[in-house]
């Protein structure tokens, strides 16, 4: 526990025009992994625009590790199939919460992040101060496939007799 920094809760909200991997579409999933931690995602049936609002928590203890985050294709009898990856670096979103924003508006922006080559953000993501906590929106585009685009919310949760940030 004194190693432990927080936890960080993603919540994988929907999938847009993903890859068609079967005949006419795919039977999507995500699988998370920071450092040793394996999160994944239900299976959503024949859509390439899944709805999944489920959340996965990742224990953090170092906020170097980035998050690899794969959409896969649910295949019966044969290996899954690969429907795109993305990486998301936490350094930025962890920054706003070290700032200490307690008592500001409700949906203050804190901080932005552009699209960069460094990233796999889809458009500008904003991490902002609502109802007492710090959330980041934000929309990363698969890489390694022909097209696809995961939205994510990341929320910081402090553990009591953490290190903490």
């Amino acid at each position: 526990m004194e190693h432990l920094l927080g936890l960080l809760r993603i919540r994988v909200q929907r999938g847009r025009n993903l890859a068609v991997r079967d005949v006419r579409s795919s039977d999507p999933y995500i699988f998370v992994k920071m450092g040793k931690q394996k999160l994944k995602t239900r299976v959503v049936k024949k859509s390439v625009n899944p709805e999944w609002n489920e959340d996965l928590t990742l224990s953090i203890s170092d906020s170097s590790h980035p998050i690899h985050i794969a959409v896969y294709d649910k295949d019966t009898f044969t290996q899954d199939d690969k429907m795109g990856d993305a990486e998301i670096e936490i350094g930025p979103f962890l920054e706003a919460i070290r700032m200490r924003l307690d008592g500001v508006a409700n949906g203050m922006v804190a901080s932005r992040v552009e699209p960069s080559k460094e990233n796999c953000l889809a458009e500008q993501s904003c991490i902002i101060y609502s109802d007492g906590n710090i959330i980041q929106n934000m929309t990363v585009r698969l890489r390694n496939v022909e097209s696809g685009e995961v939205e994510l919310q990341l929320q910081w949760i402090n553990i009591p007799g953490s290190r903490g940030l």
